[in-house]
Order: C-alpha cells, then structure tokens, then sequence
C-alpha cells in the first residue's frame, strides 16, 4: 500500500469524481445481478407455463421473492404465459441497458481523472529536474532519465487505471455477487470460497517476478535510450572513425536485452488472465457437478430454474476475477514504474530557494569568498577559497583542467552551494537571498552555446519575454550578430534548428552572447566562451565580449590566456587552491605556475 501512496495522495482532489465512480459502479453491479436474477422466472415459465409453483418456505432468498413478486403478478393480471414472457424479456433489456449506462458513466467519469493523475504525475518529475542540482544531472545518463518521464510514467498511467479498477470496481463486482450467490445457496457457495484461496495463490506466483523484470526492462531502456542520444550527438566522429559497427552492436546488445525482459514480463502478464478463466471454469464445473449432485438428490431445497440461474450469476464472476489477475499483475509493474519516478521525487534538493530570502535588487558592492570549500561526495573539488570581485572588476580564473575553474564559477549563481564556508554578496550571504534574485543579476556565456529550437529573435530574448524588436537588434550588433542574422531569408524570424544546427559555432555563441547583452545584468560569467572557435569567429565573438563586459563584473574562465591579459586579477587554480593571483605582468615576474602555462601557450 505504501508504494501507491503518491498516487492515492493525487486521487485526494477527486473525492466527488471517485464517489461518483463508486456509485455508477455499484449500481451497474446491482442491475447486471438484477438480469441474472430474472433467469428463474424466465425458466419457471418454460418448465411450468403461467402457473410456476410456489417457492419453498425452507429457502428463502433473492430469487423465491422475486419469483413470489412474479406469481401475485400472474394471479393478479389475465396473462398468458407467452405475454409474461414477453414482459420479463423487456424488463431484461432494460436492466441490461441501465448495467450498461451506469458502466459507461462510471468510465466516463475514471477516465479524466485517471489522465488528470498521469498529468500531474509526468509534471511534477519534470518540475522536479528543473530544481535539481547541476551536479545531480552529472551521475545520471539522460536515457535513464527520458525513460522515467515516458516509458515509466505510461506504466503508471496503466497502474492508476488497475489501483481504481482492481482495489473498487472489481472487487466490488466479486463482493456482490458472492453475496447474492450466498443467499440462493449457502452450500454451493461455500464450496465456491474454499476454492478462492487456491486460485489466489496460483495467480501470485504467477505475477510474483514481475516487479523485478519491469525494473530489469526499464533500466534496458534507459540505456538505449542513452546510446540513441550519443549517436545522434555524435553522428560525425562515429562516421569519422568508422565505428558503426561498434556502436550498433552496443546498441543491439542492449536492444535485445530490452526485448527479452519484456517478452518475460508479457509471458507471466498474459498467462494471468487466461490462467483464471481456465481455474475459474473448473470451478464452474465443480459446481455443476457437485450442485446438480445435490439436486438429483434432493439434498438441498433449489429447483432446477433456480440452479441455472445461480449457474449464470456464478459464471458472471469468472470475467471480474480474470479481470483481477490482470489488474493485480498491472500494479506490480506500475510499482516498479512508480519507485523508478520516486526516486527522482524524492531526491534531496541540495540548492534549494529560500522562501523568506531577501530580494537582490541591484548589485552594489562585492562578490566574496570566505573560506570556501566545495565537496562532491567524498572528492574534494575546492578548498579554502579566499577571494574578492569588486563591482566592476574582471577577474580572470585559470588553471589546467579539473582545477576548479568552473565549480568555482558555479557557486556564484548557485549552481552549487558551498560544502563549508560562504559566498557573500554586497556583505550577505548568497543562501539569504531568493534564488530568482541573484540569478537575475547575471548572465553566462558558456563553452558550448545552449540554444533551442526556435527562431533567431526567440533564442535572444529568452528569458526577456516583453523585450521589443528594436532592444533585440540592437543586442545583436553588440554580439557581431546582426550581419550574418540579416543575411538569413527570414532574418531575426529564422528557425536555428535543434541546438542551433543550422548556425555554424561562431554564429551560435555570438546568439549566447547577444542574449547576455539583452538580459542587460550588472555580473557576467564567461565560461571559456571562445575556446571551440575558429580564428576569425574568435576574433569577432571576442570583440563581441570586449563590447559586453563594458561596465559590468566578469568572471572569465579562459584557457586562451591570450583572452585575459588585461584583466584586473587573474586567479591562478590547481587541484582546486589559489596558488598564485595578481595581473598578467605581475604572475609572470613571479615566475611560476601561470608563467609555465603562458610559455606553453607561447603568448608574446
């Protein structure tokens, strides 16, 4: 029960729905019991004409009184027996069609909320990526995750589906019909619940295992997911290098892998239903067997109308418990679907937003750093980090790779939060301000431009949405955009493509930075913007950032030294400490770390 306790809290908002649901469910069972029950009489007047013989005063019961109702009809009314047949077979239609009314009403009114389930299901793993840390998305393969807020939560959706319909409706179809069978004949139906538990044990071996190989299946498909991913990023080099075949055998690997957990999954799903029908239809013999026995023998007060009838009610109860089964072996893969999408759910948020945070109107004074330490897991990536930006400075971090260059970078607009110590703005501490705040202060041109699948004007104003036409454009001239923009057949209304495809990469970071020019922040953060870049697009981005940082912070993580010789600081990093800090001419009089990278570099 615990493992659906998500889903019942989302059911929590539909209480009237579900009420309804219950209702129209209850009384499509009533009314379908109902035309059962008319089968006596029905056959009372095939075996006995218009004079059908009064019931036994020994067993009394469901079908006796309707059949008393039948007779004080007969003697009442000059009906033949032809007419009375003609009246029970109209008031059967009509308990036939008002079964089936309230069985439609009853999925007209489970389906909106079953979607409605599903809706805030897929929204809420998604609002949930969104809050994660970046360093989260690090340690996950993002076919795992595309397979949690797809395949996963489709099995869900038919989870939902089995929780309403195998813990409400059919449940209540075996109860009332039990119940009805009890009264007609405690004996037979006595017989019937010593079967019960039996059928119940052989149809949980059989969805025992399922859990575990929906699980096994889920964890295939996110891993094919994530070689799809990779090939479609990579299709160049894979070409380049001629690996084809590696790749598709990797893929193939997985592929059948995939298709083997779920051909073991659809194998034990399948066998349930046809399994019940078959153990319940054995039991249906039984009682034929064993209750026509009792007849023959007069062992019990039931005439053979009566029997049929119970015959009927009874093999009505073979296609709830079939259906049953299969809700049963449902919810075992959903539950493997559902503890997939928790564990995303419940991930600690590690940098979550402050709720009572003051709000960082304008940036005044100081970034600092005290004493800063930045831990993932047990890898220690910074360590006490001592440093101060003064508004208006350009600070210069560099240092081989996996220094800390970019981690540092990070802890400004809080993509991550400082294991030890704190960052401060203008005096306060980044975590007592709102998130929204402090990000709205900055901009990050990265390494990779990050664009998305919209037209020129779009991708620049992202963020910005009630920016006009002009403000756009005139972002781009700043960015060195606005030529190459001008010269496309739809100009700032052109669509880029996926990640900006059909851009070449001096085009797409001139976009990245004509965005940070827009958004118009007092902090910018440069993370190796130009270092993917051919000559002249790194002169005419470089110019672009030159133009942005104008009167503005920066932070510039460069491995072009070149880039940052006239900065106000350059920040030395290695294995994540300070080793050296000063200008350019000052590190290369100290003769060190940043004077060795310069030389690498050959920078005159």
């Amino acid at each position: 029960m615990k493992k659906y306790s998500r889903i019942l809290h989302y059911l929590r908002p539909y209480k009237g729905s579900i009420f309804l649901f219950f209702l129209f469910t209850v009384l499509s069972i009533v009314f379908s019991l109902f035309s059962f029950a008319l089968l006596q009489p029905f056959f009372d007047i095939i075996f006995y004409g218009n004079k059908p013989p009064a019931p036994a005063e020994t067993a009394p019961n469901i079908l006796t009184g309707l059949k008393s109702f039948l007779m004080t009809l007969v003697n009442g009314t000059a009906l033949t027996a032809v007419q009375l047949l003609g009246a029970i077979c109209v008031v059967l239609i009509v308990a036939i069609f008002l079964k089936n009314l309230f069985l439609y009403l009853s999925s007209y009114i489970l389906n909106p909320v079953k979607n409605r389930i599903v809706n805030t299901f897929r929204s809420d793993i998604y609002d949930k990526i969104l809050l994660l840390p970046i360093g989260y998305f690090t340690e996950q393969r993002k076919g795992d995750l595309l397979s949690r807020v797809t395949n996963d939560v489709n099995e869900v959706e038919g989870s939902v589906i089995g929780v309403l319909e195998g813990w409400i409706k059919d449940p209540l179809n075996i109860i009332f019909t039990l119940a009805a069978l009890f009264l007609i004949s405690p004996v037979l139906t006595g017989a019937i619940l010593l079967c019960i538990p039996v059928i119940g044990f052989i149809l949980g071996r059989i969805s025992k295992a399922l859990k575990r190989q929906s699980n096994e299946a889920a964890i295939k498909l996110g891993e094919s997911l994530s070689i799809l991913d990779e090939t479609l990023n990579g299709l160049r080099v894979i070409k380049a290098f001629n690996v084809e075949g590696v790749l598709k055998d990797r893929f193939d690997t997985v592929n059948d892998a995939l298709t083997d957990a779920r051909n073991r999954i659809s194998r034990r799903r399948d066998m349930a239903s046809p399994m019940s029908e078959f153990l319940g239809v054995m039991v249906f013999v039984g009682i034929l067997w064993f209750g026509g026995r009792l007849i023959l023998s007069h062992s019990i007060d039931l005439e053979a109308p009566a029997f049929f009838a119970y015959l009927a009610m009874f093999y009505n109860l073979i296609n709830p418990v079939k259906t049953l089964s299969t809700s049963f072996s449902n919810l075992n893969k959903g539950a493997a679907a559902i503890q997939r999408i928790e564990e995303v759910l419940n991930t600690p948020v590690t940098v979550d937003d402050n709720p009572n945070g003051m709000e960082l109107k304008q940036f005044e004074d100081a970034i600092t750093f005290r004493n800063v330490t930045f831990a993932y897991e047990d890898h220690v990536i910074l360590e006490n980090i001592d440093l101060t930006i003064k508004k208006g400075q350009t600070v210069a971090l560099v240092g081989a790779s996996g220094a800390g260059k970019s981690t540092l970078a990070d802890l400004i607009p809080r993509f991550h939060d400082a294991t030890q110590g704190a960052v401060l703005i203008d005096g306060v501490n980044i975590r007592d301000y709102s998130l929204h705040s402090v990000r709205s202060q900055m901009s990050i041109v990265t390494q990779e431009p990050i664009l998305f699948n919209d037209t020129i004007a779009n991708n620049i104003a992202l963020g910005e949405a009630g920016a006009g036409v002009e403000a756009i454009e005139q972002a781009a001239k700043i960015a060195n955009a606005h030529p190459f923009i001008m010269q496309k057949e739809l100009q700032y209304a052109t669509n880029i493509g996926d990640r900006g495809s059909k851009l070449s990469g001096g085009e797409r970071q001139r976009l990245t930075i004509a965005r940070a020019v827009l958004k118009n922040p007092p902090i910018l953060i440069l993370d190796e913007a130009t270092s993917s870049l051919d000559t002249e697009s790194e002169r005419l981005v470089q110019d672009a950032i030159n133009k942005m940082m104008q009167n503005r912070t920066s932070i510039v993580i460069a491995h072009r030294l070149s880039t940052i010789r006239n900065a106000d600081e350059i920040i030395v990093l290695r294995k994540g400490r300070i080793v050296e800090r000063g200008t350019h001419s000052s590190l290369l009089v100290q003769n060190g770390f940043y004077k060795k990278l310069v030389d690498m570099q050959e920078v005159k």
